[in-house]
């Protein structure tokens, strides 16, 4: 069986590691940690969960490490601002839907490589803060921990550092201690942003047990523009389908630039090397397919959403062009057509009401004479159907879940009426 190391290095999912002999480390558990900065995981810590599973994947019990401690303090690493430190109540949530996120793509029964999850606060909780200065922190050293990329990027800039996202580095080390002596994890895994908090851990152990540890980081995934993967016009795209709804979710996917889309298929799903070659071949001799673009939406949308998921998705998309709306939510549907014009309408003014007349209120056109002659060139359309008589009136079934009414003029026009 060929080493996660090696895999995740012909996969592009390597950046460095603190040493070789972590190859030797064949079985040993191996952990990763998530912080409960928001109620949903995003795509960008998918790269990590993705590393994981290659750890188990080649033999490896894995630990997914859910910071109900470190998610109270913020990590400053790759940050160029403090972050606004979160309620207990508010981390209680957040590590609810993290769990629920990392459930979905570990294996917690396999009888070889079994993955579980645990929560850092379960043993910080026990630390009084003289306790933890004297059994931690006297380990430290100043110029070590000044020395660290993530602290000295943050000193050097205008923020500055709060001693609060300072010690974070002892907390972080702490943990791999404690899962050093209580589940023999021997490596820790995480992005290249995370290189000082790993080492700070590697020494520790070495310190206070005597003992090998090892760190591998994964590369900060960008794409071509240099935009840090899994941000879209500024907001993040999240593993939770209420944040970021199953449609939005494969259109990021299905939008990714030629140049990235093999790169991607590589990282982010399980498809063989030889496939995605198959796949990049086919994508040369014919690009305006989009191909790649839309085998990787669709691993992605399923692995990480299901098949159920996957299909709203693709239903959702065949909507957006044309498709037939039967058997859609209202619910899908606005997020579907978030993004064109919508009209709230009373009910009694929609309902039994004209085609022309609701298509003129609603703003889909400047008049009714304009609504008419877009009925009679065929150009009008109601939930996706088309309509040929100009003195149609609104129907109960026309109304989705009683509430929406999706109208299009010509191909792409659309207006979502809101019935209230």
């Amino acid at each position: 069986m060929a080493h996660a190391i090696d895999i995740l290095k012909e996969r592009g999912l390597f950046d460095n590691v603190t040493s070789p002999d972590v190859l030797k480390q064949g079985g040993v558990p191996v952990y990763a940690g998530f912080d409960p900065t928001s109620s949903s995981l995003q795509v960008g810590n998918f790269v990590t969960i993705m590393g994981l599973a290659h750890f188990q994947r080649a033999g490896h019990p894995v630990i997914a490490l859910a910071g109900g401690a470190t998610g109270m303090i913020g990590d400053p690493s790759g940050k160029s601002a403090e972050r606004n430190l979160l309620t207990p109540d508010e981390v209680e949530r957040n590590l609810a839907g993290v769990k629920e996120n990392l459930s979905r793509f570990l294996d917690f029964d396999s009888k070889t490589a079994p993955a579980k999850i645990v929560n850092n606060n379960d043993w910080m909780q026990r630390f009084s803060y003289i306790d933890f200065l004297r059994d931690v922190g006297k380990y430290f050293r100043m110029g070590a921990m000044l020395g660290k990329e993530s602290v000295r990027a943050r000193m050097e800039s205008e923020a500055g550092m709060s001693y609060c996202e300072f010690s974070y580095q002892l907390i972080q080390a702490y943990d791999f201690l404690h899962l050093w002596d209580n589940e023999g994890c021997r490596i820790q895994i995480g992005g290249s942003d995370q290189w000082g908090n790993i080492t700070a851990g590697v020494d520790l152990i070495r310190k206070l047990r005597g003992g090998e540890a090892f760190g591998m980081t994964f590369p900060i995934i960008c794409d071509s523009s240099g935009q840090k993967f899994g941000k879209t016009a500024g907001n993040a795209v999240y593993l939770d389908h209420n944040r970021t709804s199953y449609y939005d979710f494969y259109q990021f996917f299905v939008r990714t630039e030629d140049v990235d889309v093999i790169r991607f298929l590589k990282i982010f799903t399980f498809l063989p090397l030889e496939k995605i070659g198959e796949i990049a071949a086919e994508m040369a001799a014919d690009p305006g397919k989009r191909l790649a673009q839309k085998v990787l939406a669709e691993e992605m949308t399923r692995t990480i959403h299901g098949p159920a998921g996957l299909s709203v998705a693709l239903r959702a998309s065949e909507v957006l062009f044309g498709g037939s709306m039967d058997g859609m939510k209202a619910d899908d549907l606005m997020k579907v057509f978030a993004n064109v014009p919508s009209r709230e309408l009373p009910l009694d003014s929609v309902r039994n009401a004209g085609l022309l007349d609701v298509a003129t209120a609603a703003g889909l056109c400047k008049s009714k004479g304009e609504a008419r002659r877009l009925v009679t060139e065929g150009g009008f359309y109601v939930n996706n159907v088309r309509i040929a008589d100009v003195t149609a009136k609104i129907s109960g079934d026309m109304m989705i879940d009683g509430r929406i009414i999706v109208l299009r003029a010509g191909k792409k026009n659309y207006c979502l009426v809101n019935v209230v």
